[in-house]
């Protein structure tokens, strides 16, 4: 069982690294990561929050609707991002019950591995895009609250911190 990184956590701080090449063991981390983020409701996960330092993240812009469209995306790096801005509520895996008015561009390309090596590249926008954009950020070590006001930022660090004090001092949830 994979286990869902609470912040504060430092893991969820660092830059991670890359993957030089994809694996049996990544493809069955990755079927492992689909299972937590589903399990819960979430639309997006990176390696980071279920505490593996790589440069992988999935997403499924389709996951709470009947038909599915999962992604998965390897060593991503933007090739392009609008200029043209789009304020939406963001919520984290990471920071349960917290969101957060953020401004991203609506539209990107993006280009990655997928999970047989095959290099691919993507022009998306809307909410697939703004998935893609918070996940990049988790491999960054960029988390959706540095986005805010220090003062909104602190307030929800303190709650998170309360929060896993009251969860037995657990840093993780069992997915």
């Amino acid at each position: 069982m994979l286990k869902i990184v609470y912040a504060p956590d430092p893991m969820l701080k660092k830059v991670c690294e890359p993957l030089s090449q994809v694996d049996d063991h990544h493809r069955d981390l990755i079927k492992k990561m689909f299972e937590a983020m589903y399990e819960a409701n979430g639309v997006g996960l990176a390696a980071p929050q279920v505490g593996i330092n790589k440069r992988i993240f999935i997403l499924d812009s389709g996951a709470r609707e009947e038909e599915k469209k999962p992604l998965i995306m390897i060593n991503p790096s933007l090739v392009s991002i609008d200029d043209k801005t789009v304020s939406y509520e963001e919520g984290c895996l990471s920071f349960p019950e917290h969101f957060a008015e953020i401004d991203r561009p609506d539209q990107l390309t993006i280009k990655y591995l997928d999970e047989n090596n095959k290099k691919k590249t993507l022009t998306t926008d809307g909410f697939t895009s703004r998935i893609i954009q918070h996940e990049l950020d988790h491999l960054n070590g960029i988390l959706f609250v540095d986005y805010l006001s220090r003062l909104k930022r602190d307030v929800i660090i303190r709650k998170m911190k309360k929060f896993k004090k009251e969860n037995n001092s657990s840093n993780d949830k069992k997915i």
